[in-house]
């Protein structure tokens, strides 16, 4: 099972010094029908405007990862962590027994844009902890590349769940495969470009909901990039 989602589908919200598009039930903007996939809870796509952000406020029981595509975002935290995070560069925060922060465009000139998931943790109450890594655009050239899981890929960050997180460049006929289990669920999103997911042609926007697959083949049109999650159901 593939649903395609188009770009002009999600919902959007401008307001100035935030331009987002949210894929689920978020904020003010509640859908009863769209309100998770699998473990994933929330995947905001936001442009954020020079010197802007969101001041300091509190999670608690999520895993979240950021994904920087470009500009500099800047992290502090009640836990003393403050760090830039650049293009490439993925962190994730483990909001456990509950965690403040804040993110800011750390540019005075250039806008942010970047990728915030939410992931549903295995256990409730954990100590928050956080971290970041960057990935370089030629590791993941015609790959995909682990960046998230629960500990057990070495390279990469680790959350508190079962779950999966790639990242990949594919040329014009550059081909990969994801395999999973079938009971599992995946999500991929087309950063940039163009690719055909599962049989599917997706532009840049687009993301795929995919179920019960046990391989799901990504073929570049152009030059894409993607995410790919996968979830347990």
């Amino acid at each position: 099972m593939i649903q395609v989602i188009a770009s002009n589908e999600r919902h959007h919200e401008n307001h100035g010094w935030l331009d987002t598009r949210w894929h689920f039930s978020f904020a003010d903007y509640y859908d009863p029908e769209n309100e998770q996939w699998g473990a994933l809870r929330v995947f905001n796509d936001d442009v954020i405007q020079p010197g802007q952000g969101f001041g300091m406020h509190p999670h608690r029981d999520m895993e979240i990862i950021t994904y920087v595509l470009s500009g500099s975002l800047e992290h502090r935290d009640t836990l003393g962590h403050r760090g830039l995070i650049g293009p490439g560069e993925v962190q994730v925060m483990s909001a456990g027994r509950g965690i403040r922060h804040s993110e800011y465009n750390a540019s005075p000139s250039d806008p942010l844009h970047l990728l915030q998931l939410w992931i549903f943790p295995r256990h409730t109450g954990l100590e928050p902890r956080w971290e970041q890594r960057v990935f370089p655009a030629e590791d993941h050239r015609g790959r995909l590349l682990p960046v998230v899981s629960d500990g057990s890929v070495a390279g990469t960050l680790a959350i508190d769940q079962d779950a999966g997180i790639y990242i990949a460049r594919l040329g014009p006929g550059q081909r990969v495969t994801h395999g999973s289990r079938p009971e599992r669920k995946a999500y991929i999103f087309l950063i940039s470009g163009e690719a055909i997911v599962a049989g599917k042609r997706l532009v840049a926007g687009d993301q795929a909901r995919i179920a019960s697959e046990s391989e799901i083949a990504l073929e570049g049109v152009n030059e894409a990039e993607l995410i790919l999650l996968d979830l347990p159901a």
